[in-house]
């Protein structure tokens, strides 16, 4: 089976990318079928370069394009579709993810109750009610020392 994928070129934390026709299986390194184009994230805007008459003829031939340069090939407007999920989370990390959540919910909830059962005692006026008496108390003491 064909694929389309990036392979890297050039320098250490300087990549560029080919986009290149090869077996599945071979390694992105080895001799490819074909050159399609090139891709360099590092330029502002991005550049991209693809023959894309080519590109669909590959694709026409059963060769399928990787999840990454599919996204890219969809923002190009190279080929029409939707993009693709790049990167894939396993079942145990999914669940894992899902507890969280579940439990992030529920922690907000009790703290949005605590919030609201911390302003209610602020608004009564109970709380100031103590304080003045203890004002008032404290006078009445000195007139009995003197």
């Amino acid at each position: 089976m064909l694929s389309i994928r990036l392979s890297r070129v050039g320098k250490k934390k300087a990549p560029i990318y080919r986009i290149v026709v090869m077996p599945k299986h071979r390694d992105p390194w080895a001799n490819s079928l074909e050159i399609l184009g090139h891709y360099n994230p590092r330029k502002e805007p991005r550049e991209l370069v693809v023959k894309a008459d080519r590109i669909k003829y590959w694709l026409g031939q059963g060769a399928e394009a990787t999840d990454t340069l599919w996204n890219l090939l969809v923002d190009e407007k190279v080929i029409e579709g939707k993009k693709r999920t790049a990167t894939h989370i396993s079942k145990k990390r999914k669940t894992k993810m899902e507890e969280k959540e579940k439990t992030g919910k529920e922690v907000k909830e009790v703290e949005e109750v605590k919030e609201v059962e911390e302003e209610k005692p602020a608004e009564e006026p109970k709380a100031e009610a103590p304080a003045k008496e203890a004002k008032e108390e404290e006078p009445k003491k000195e007139e009995t020392k003197e």
